[in-house]
């Protein structure tokens, strides 16, 4: 068989060759096609989600104080609500029982850290909240007192809240957890039931 000279590439061969050396390397590579994102658009992204989540929250208290109370304690798409109040959950987070107890600590600050910067933005709506330990309120029911919903709820899994009052109504958000190996819930709570 006789062969025909080789002859210089043509620059559009060289294109074509450079584009199916590519394509053969990116076929041995496992997986989807993947894009990295540099800092400032990850930046971006989380901002964006950021305000996402906070115009939900945000959109949230404002439902729960527009609904009327139900007559009877019931649970509800969002938590639980009974006569006087709603207890929604914002955000809940994984369980632990598979933690050694460093993730556990990093989400707990993450949860606080989004009940601040939420408390933030309450606070330009209805000026510095109230800072009120539950501690005390769990005590007193534990010695046997009566404490009304949802502050005897809310005294056995939320440490403190942050409290305003608006409208003829309390607005309280904390971070609430069971137990060190359940999930973190950041909760709110509109309820026309003073505090004890």
């Amino acid at each position: 068989m006789i062969r025909p000279p080789r002859q210089a590439p043509r620059p559009q061969d060289a294109d074509h060759a450079g584009r199916r050396a590519r394509a053969s390397r990116s076929a041995t590579v496992p997986g989807p096609r993947r894009t990295l994102l540099t800092e400032r658009q990850l930046s971006v992204v989380g901002a964006l989600l950021g305000a996402m989540t906070t115009a939900r929250h945000l959109a949230t208290i404002d439902r729960l104080r527009s609904q009327p109370f139900p007559r009877e304690s019931g649970r509800t798409a969002t938590g639980h609500s009974g006569a006087g109040y709603h207890i929604a959950a914002l955000a809940v987070s994984e369980d632990f029982w598979d933690d050694d107890g460093t993730r556990r600590g990093l989400v707990q600050d993450q949860y606080e850290a989004d009940r601040d910067g939420l408390s933030v933005l309450l606070t330009a709506r209805w000026g510095p909240p109230h800072v009120f330990s539950l501690w005390s309120v769990f005590d007193r029911g534990m010695e046997g007192e009566e404490i009304p919903d949802p502050w005897d709820a809310l005294s056995q899994s939320v440490p403190d809240v942050h409290l305003w009052r608006a409208d003829g109504h309390w607005i309280a958000l904390g971070v609430s957890q069971w137990d060190k190996e359940l999930p973190f819930e950041l909760l709110v709570t509109v309820t026309e039931i003073d505090p004890p």
